[in-house]
């Protein structure tokens, strides 16, 4: 939903084409099943002539080719092909599959160990899929289920036993479907194309949907991490190899997984009002934050947030003739609102609720503008965008060492997600609004700040 929706705020720019995603050039085109797709020759108990049939068949026999030559070359094995297929509509279908009826797994995709089995939800999950965030949707969801299938297979050559966490088990199904979908943008699939931008843009948004609530524990029985963690795992599939998914085990989980319980004193379930209150907390923590700088920071005024005599990206921007950063309080407050997940699961207009912490980075973004102009640093380049969109990840992670009023609580970072997905995205802009070509480059940009800091912000994006 959110790459397709419109935008939450109105910014004065277009998304910048140039540059590259993870070493391949960022390309634009319409991302799905190839007009010249064989058909797959498979054996699928209850199959429909649905056209969320067909892709998901499609994205069976893709997959598999995929593993059937990644098996081989990393893992030293033939990869055995999954040995049962099985389509259901909760709706109409009543049966038992790995224990539980079919009637009860609405909204679900599964791989079941004991049958060696892939099922999904044909009547409900995939057409929500399709239609919010587009086929490649679709795929995404039953490539992650076959890493399931591909973990099963390697067993403890990829550290799993009856033992490990489901933590662990997501995450590197995460990282397999990752690996997949380099392949597919590589130009190897068969079936489907996606393009570097508006293609792994739905990656990216439906992985935010499937996302755990705020506040789960990544130890509980069936965590799958928060979009945040999910992302991560993903891109580092992408960027790198499978044979570096089968290395993730609990202990790099453990250092890195976001997913965590609210504090005992998070009254607010990880959301704060946006008013001249936290505005001037926040103003605290960025001074706090960058005074290490030797630059002074511009300050955050409330008056319409626009600029009289300069580029204006409201609700937030940044003025450099006054080194201020206007800001309009109504629009933020209304962008601050909570993620409205009922909207999010039906398709209807959630009113533009981004939650509290994306209305706070968006303003960060502009506060390191000022930063930047102060370091003779250029914030209107190809790089400004996404080092912004680095600096403002730097500075969610300082402030989880503490020392100010305002504190990061579970889900902000995927709130900041939840804007980044916006096609004018204002955390990763440059000073005139110009946002950085697409999602997955603006989330890795978010990534990286997050977890080396912010010198890594301008060695990566100079």
């Amino acid at each position: 939903m959110l790459a397709v929706t419109g935008c939450a705020n109105e910014i004065h720019g277009e998304p910048s084409s140039e540059g590259e995603i993870a070493g391949l050039p960022i390309t634009h085109f319409e991302s799905g099943l190839k007009d010249e797709a064989p058909t797959p020759n498979l054996s699928v108990t209850n199959m429909s002539s649905s056209q969320e049939d067909q892709l998901a068949v499609a994205a069976i026999a893709d997959v598999s080719a995929f593993w059937s030559k990644q098996f081989p070359l990393h893992f030293g094995q033939e990869f055995e092909p999954v040995a049962e297929l099985l389509s259901y509509d909760p709706h109409e279908d009543d049966m038992e599959v790995c224990g539980a009826s079919t009637s009860e797994a609405a909204m679900n995709a599964f791989y079941c160990p004991a049958a060696d089995l892939v099922a999904w939800d044909r009547g409900m999950l995939l057409p929500l899929l399709r239609q919010q965030f587009g086929p490649m949707a679709v795929v995404t969801v039953l490539g992650h289920e076959f890493g399931h299938a591909v973990q099963y297979r390697l067993g403890e050559q990829a550290g799993i036993n009856q033992g490990t966490s489901t933590i662990v088990k997501e995450q590197q199904a995460d990282c397999f479907t990752g690996a997949y979908f380099r392949w597919i943008a590589e130009g190897n699939s068969e079936y489907f194309r996606v393009s570097t931008s508006e293609g792994l843009n739905q990656v990216m948004a439906s992985l935010f949907f499937i996302r755990d609530e705020p506040g789960q524990s990544a130890s509980a029985q069936g965590a799958h991490g928060t979009a945040f963690d999910r992302t991560y795992a993903f891109q580092l599939g992408f960027e790198q190899d499978a044979s570096r998914c089968a290395e993730i085990d609990q202990a790099e989980v453990d250092s890195r997984i976001t997913e965590r319980p609210f504090a005992p004193n998070d009254t607010g379930m990880g959301d704060i009002p946006v008013n001249d209150n936290t505005m001037a907390m926040l103003q605290t923590s960025l001074d706090e934050s960058f005074a290490g700088t030797g630059v002074q920071g511009p300050r955050i005024v409330n008056d319409g947030g626009s600029c009289p005599q300069g580029v204006s990206t409201p609700p937030a921007s940044y003025c450099q003739e006054t080194n201020t950063v206007s800001i309009d309080m109504a629009a933020l407050a209304e962008l601050g609102q909570p993620i409205d997940r009922e909207a999010e699961f039906t398709g209807r207009d959630s009113g533009g609720g981004l939650g509290d912490f994306a209305a706070f980075a968006e303003v960060v973004s502009r506060y390191v503008q000022g930063i930047q102009a102060g370091l003779d640093i250029p914030i209107d380049n190809r790089n400004a965008g996404l080092r912004t969109a680095c600096l403002v990840g730097a500075w969610t992670k300082a402030l989880e060492s503490g020392g100010t009023a305002l504190q990061p609580s579970p889900g902000d970072l995927d709130e900041a997600i939840a804007e980044l997905l916006q096609p004018r995205s204002l955390i990763a802009a440059d000073v005139n609004g110009h946002p950085a070509a697409n999602g997955f480059a603006r989330i890795e940009a978010l990534r990286l700040g997050y977890y080396d800091g912010s010198p890594a912000c301008s060695q990566k994006y100079p």
